[in-house]
């Protein structure tokens, strides 16, 4: 057996539903021998970016926040990889492509979560380049800005599973749809078009409607644990009626979740929930809007996010005007190659720039054009 064979012998096991290494599909041809088969390949590729490094600094919920057992993104998105991979192995789907999937999906999060994916969009379409949605940003960071804005060449069906990732939205069965490129492409650009396209999507393979559910899973539970250790709730808040069902700490809403797909799904051509479980999850996820989500940020905070994108976007926007001073040069164009630097709108870059930025280099960017621009004054 040569080295090649044996990266691939798992694959023997696969259930009759699971994606194949030699299904995938790439834009542009691969380059060199590799020993690696197609979607570990993606996994190092997306771990090695430099957009992977950010995650660590990156809001899940909560933003400035001086505890340390709070999660930041990165947390999310190892806890998504992990459990959508204990679903996979249990029903025979391609652990690999489901974790490269799972460790790209958020890989497009701007500072301050959900509130600053929000506030970019809104700036987004202010300046006519479309919606902004952190999935479709993922795929884009990944295909056309990182990698010095030639992209990491990954396969179409990590891209797609990307693209749908969106946990957002909960149901109780999950069935791939087949796609040709071009339907992957037209879904991707449709995400710029149309700000509900979103939740039309349908992932390409069943390991992307693994990942789907995982972030639904991933987020659940841990999200209550969060708050409850910023006194934002206490445990007993939580409804009895969904306690009863999926268990009240994130170690048993995960592994109820969990069994209950796979006791569902197992040897199918779909995913599927219990109605009771089904129910539960629906019903945690609106307590977890109410009581969470909503009282993450204050209208206060809220404010103060949107004053602070609106000045970093006016501010390269100008710089990209003619000032080689600025950090949008120094830390972002200035490695870029050529063919990003001409078929990308000034605002283009200035949301590339933003979308990519941790919390921490926000918030540092803000305060030095606060600064300057009070020294001019």
């Amino acid at each position: 057996m040569n080295i090649k064979q044996n990266m691939l012998k798992n694959e023997k096991f696969l259930s009759k539903y699971a994606c194949k290494d030699e299904d995938a599909i790439r834009l542009k041809p691969l380059v060199g021998e590799d020993i690696r088969s197609n979607y570990f390949r993606d996994i190092d590729r997306i771990i090695y970016s430099l957009s992977y490094s950010r995650y660590i600094d990156k809001t899940q919920v909560f933003s400035n926040i001086e505890n340390d057992h709070i999660s930041k993104r990165i947390i999310h998105v190892q806890m998504v990889s992990k459990i959508a991979r204990t679903i996979g192995r249990a029903l025979n789907l391609n652990e690999d492509l489901i974790e490269a999937i799972a460790l790209g999906h958020d890989i497009g999060h701007v500072p301050f979560g959900h509130p600053g994916e929000s506030i970019l969009n809104n700036l987004s379409l202010k300046y006519n380049e479309g919606c902004f949605r952190h999935n479709a940003q993922s795929v884009r960071t990944m295909m056309e800005v990182d990698h010095q804005g030639l992209g990491n060449n990954l396969t179409i069906q990590v891209l797609d599973g990307i693209l749908c990732h969106n946990g957002e939205f909960v149901q109780n069965e999950y069935y791939p749809k087949k796609k040709t490129v071009e339907d992957f492409l037209n879904d991707y650009q449709n995400c710029f078009n149309d700000v509900n396209y979103t939740k039309k999507l349908i992932p390409m393979t069943l390991e992307g409607c693994v990942v789907r559910i995982s972030d639904v899973i991933g987020y659940l539970g841990r999200d209550i644990e969060d708050a409850i250790r910023l006194n934002v709730i206490k445990i007993t808040d939580l409804p009895l009626k969904i306690v009863k069902v999926l268990g009240k700490t994130n170690k048993e809403v995960i592994n109820t979740i969990i069994l209950d797909i796979i006791k569902n799904s197992y040897d199918k051509p779909y995913l599927k929930l219990s109605d009771e479980v089904f129910e539960a999850v629906v019903e945690l996820k609106k307590f977890n809007y109410e009581n969470i989500y909503f009282k993450a940020n204050t209208k206060e905070d809220l404010k103060e996010y949107e004053k602070m994108f609106e000045t970093l976007f006016e501010y390269y926007l100008d710089d990209l005007k003619g000032s080689k001073q600025s950090s949008i040069y120094d830390s972002f164009l200035k490695e870029m190659d050529s063919s990003y630097l001409k078929n990308n709108t000034d605002k283009r870059k200035v949301i590339d720039y933003i979308a990519g930025m941790t919390d921490d280099y926000f918030v540092n960017q803000y305060r030095l054009i606060s600064k300057k621009h009070c020294q001019k004054v």
